[in-house]
């Protein structure tokens, strides 16, 4: 439910304990590290580059097929009821720019397409214009360049030149530094006769230019980058943008620092054997770029070998496979398809990053506070134990009755140690590394703590009060009594009420096993409170109503028995202020 809160909806329970554990997230950049809002910045025409206004006068004349590519070659889906098209971000911002610059320019009938894959990185659409039919490209420079043999000029369409296909590459990878996505637009003439022969579609096209789309990161991802960094959770960017954009955004968010970080390239990243991808997988900064499905696949698989706990996102119906072989597979839902979010443990509300770094405080937070309700319900176990071993061993009035027991167990502990379950994630829960994959939920060092000295500290309460009452009350080593005698009652009843005093301390040193309980605010779970409010008044109605006495075989207490515990009380507060502050130390 917190998690909803943040805006990251569970799919999968057991999923939240294993996304705390996570060490590595392999993000997708669009939409999760960026905004989603694409604009064209820059354009590039035949060896100018310039904002889109600055061109304007060439692009209603001799680059007029730039505007007619980017208000054609799309998949968009018109809705009549509210005038706009529908879709992918980046072809709303090339329709955009076409209606921009023409308002008025005509529609051409669509006749076919070849549609967007990401293994050939383009799309093509045919058109019916009054010159005839035209096929509109448009894709990756890398995708499309080995399509082109001519481009548009001023003067007129011209062979491309080897020469010119070095500029264009320089132009593509300026643009590319700048942060922004690049398209080549092509475009040539189609004859009615080979318009049926798709196969053939692709090849003779004249390239019109370069777009440079601009998608600002969104603004509180550094801050989510710098979380990370500090908990110690590797962040590696998959794209299939260009290298030098990818590189250029994740410097933007404060993904990269160095100066040198691994860039890999879909291409590089095939060439490697599985050995020397762990191997190149050991840097600390990586981004990834022109990345396929498969191959997120096949790095989530790499990095699950190296020992991490991988996070991975995804919102395509081909990033199913990894979403799935992930640890943890995080799906968009607002661009995801249903593909994806079936496929995945977690669903981003707001397809936001920092909200699956939120989403990993909350699944922190939800394995400390299993360990903390646990040690706080085994603490209890040893005082309800050694009543029965000193019965046993030392021949003395058994100090503590079943139905006692259950009155601990099924009664006072419970409101208690469901509040610590429902504790906030402590303010330096992101500050610290992320636990070992094969670290127990019940670790030694939990169980040493309840134990061995949490333990030990109620059941010696526990067990002077009962020496206590009876002293006071005549009794003499070796004397038995009966079950039903006032003075027997009084003293299991003082047993009862010493092992639920040390309880109600006990909770609060639960709250965290190393900070102090007061730096972590009295206020901070309210919950606490109420169960405190809830076992105070259980003990009060065992023993002070007729009722409690004759169902839990208990007496009333006298102030004196309450006043004698309250040293133990403080004694084990100390104590475990004590201990916290060496561990703290060490």
């Amino acid at each position: 439910r917190r998690m909803a809160r943040r805006r990251a909806l569970v799919r999968h329970l057991p999923a939240v304990e294993t996304l705390g554990g996570a060490t590595v997230i392999l993000s997708d950049k669009t939409g999760t590290l960026t905004q989603n809002r694409m604009a064209v910045e820059r354009l590039y025409l035949a060896g100018r580059e310039d904002a889109p206004q600055a061109l304007a006068p060439l692009l209603r004349q001799a680059f007029a097929a730039v505007v007619d590519i980017a208000g054609h070659c799309h998949s968009l889906e018109w809705l009549a009821g509210e005038r706009r098209f529908s879709g992918d971000p980046m072809e709303q911002a090339l329709v955009a720019l076409a209606d921009g610059l023409a308002p008025e320019r005509p529609r051409y009938e669509r006749r076919d397409e070849l549609p967007f894959e990401m293994e050939r990185r383009r799309m093509a659409s045919l058109h019916a214009t009054p010159g005839g039919l035209r096929l509109y490209g448009k894709g990756a420079l890398e995708a499309m360049l080995p399509l082109c043999d001519r481009m548009q000029t001023e003067a007129g369409i011209v062979p491309l030149t080897p020469a010119e296909r070095e500029r264009l590459l320089a132009a593509e990878a300026g643009l590319a530094e700048q942060g922004l996505r690049v398209l080549a637009l092509a475009w040539r003439e189609v004859a009615e006769g080979e318009a049926k022969a798709k196969a053939d579609w692709e090849a003779g096209f004249i390239l019109a230019g370069l777009v440079g789309l601009a998608d600002p990161p969104r603004p509180d991802v550094p801050k989510a980058m710098a979380t990370c960094k500090a908990a110690g959770i590797r962040v590696f960017m998959v794209t299939g943008d260009h290298p030098r954009t990818a590189l250029a955004v994740a410097r933007q968010i404060g993904l990269v620092d160095s100066a040198e970080p691994l860039l890999m390239t879909g291409p590089e990243l095939r060439r490697l054997s599985p050995t020397q991808l762990q191997l190149a997988l050991d840097a600390p900064e990586a981004v990834f770029a022109r990345l396929s499905a498969d191959q997120k696949l096949i790095l989530v698989q790499a990095l699950q070998a190296k020992g991490h706990i991988v996070a991975v996102t995804g919102d395509g119906v081909n990033d199913a496979p990894a979403l799935r072989a992930a640890d943890i597979g995080v799906a968009m839902g607002r661009s995801g398809t249903d593909v994806a979010r079936e496929a995945a443990d977690l669903v981003l509300l707001d397809d936001h990053f920092a909200t699956i770094v939120a989403a990993i405080e909350e699944g922190r937070a939800v394995y400390q506070n299993l360990r903390k309700f646990l040690t706080y319900i085994l603490t209890s176990n040893i005082p309800e134990v050694v009543p029965y071993l000193a019965f046993v061993l030392f021949k003395i009035p058994l100090p503590l009755t079943v139905i006692q027991i259950l009155a601990v167990d099924l009664g006072t502990d419970m409101l208690p140690a469901l509040a610590l379950g429902a504790e906030p994630p402590h303010p330096g829960l992101m500050r610290e590394p992320p636990r070992r994959r094969g670290e127990r939920l019940l670790s030694r060092g939990l169980i040493q703590r309840a134990y061995l000295f949490l333990g030990l500290l109620e059941a010696a309460a526990a067990m002077a009060t009962f020496f206590h009452v009876l002293e006071r009350g005549g009794w003499h080593a070796g004397q038995m009594l009966a079950w039903d005698d006032p003075l027997y009652l009084e003293a299991t009843t003082a047993t009862l009420a010493a092992i639920i005093v040390m309880q109600m301390v006990n909770v609060f040193l639960c709250r965290d096993p190393r900070q102090s309980v007061f730096r972590l605010g009295w206020l901070g779970n309210r919950l606490i409170y109420l169960g405190l409010v809830a076992e105070l008044l259980m003990i009060l109605v065992i023993a002070y109503t007729d009722a409690g006495n004759r169902v839990f075989g208990t007496a009333p207490l006298d102030l004196g028995v309450w006043l004698y515990l309250l040293p133990f009380a403080g004694a084990m507060l100390v104590l475990e202020e004590a201990r916290k502050a060496v561990v703290r130390k060490r």
